[in-house]
C-alpha cells in the first residue's frame, strides 16, 4: 500500500510541474496572455489613428476648406488680396 501511496504521489508531482513548468504550462498562459493583452491596447491606439487619418483624408476629399486651412497651417499660403502681418516678440 505505501509502494502504490509513493507512486501516485511522484505522479502527482509530475503533473503539477508540468502543469506549472511544462511546455504551455500555466506560466506560458500567463506571459502570453500579458502579450495579448498589450497587442490589443498597440491595435486599439493604431486602430484610432487610422480612424483619424480616414476622417481627414475624407474631409480633404469632401471640400475646399479643409486644403485651405492645411495650406495656411503647414505652408504659409495667404489668398490673394490678402495682407500677412507676422508679430515678432523683441523679448527674446
Amino acid at each position: 500500500m505505501r509502494l502504490l501511496t509513493l507512486s501516485l504521489l511522484i505522479v502527482l508531482a509530475g503533473l503539477q510541474w508540468t502543469l506549472w513548468y511544462g511546455k504551455n504550462g500555466l506560466f506560458d498562459y500567463f506571459e502570453i496572455r500579458d502579450y495579448v493583452i498589450a497587442q490589443q491596447e498597440t491595435n486599439h491606439e493604431l486602430s484610432l489613428r487610422n480612424e483619424q487619418m480616414y476622417a481627414e483624408i475624407a474631409d480633404l476629399n469632401r471640400g475646399v476648406d479643409a486644403i485651405e486651412e492645411r495650406a495656411r497651417n503647414e505652408l504659409g499660403m495667404i489668398k490673394k488680396g490678402e495682407t500677412f502681418f507676422r508679430i515678432i516678440d523683441t523679448d527674446q
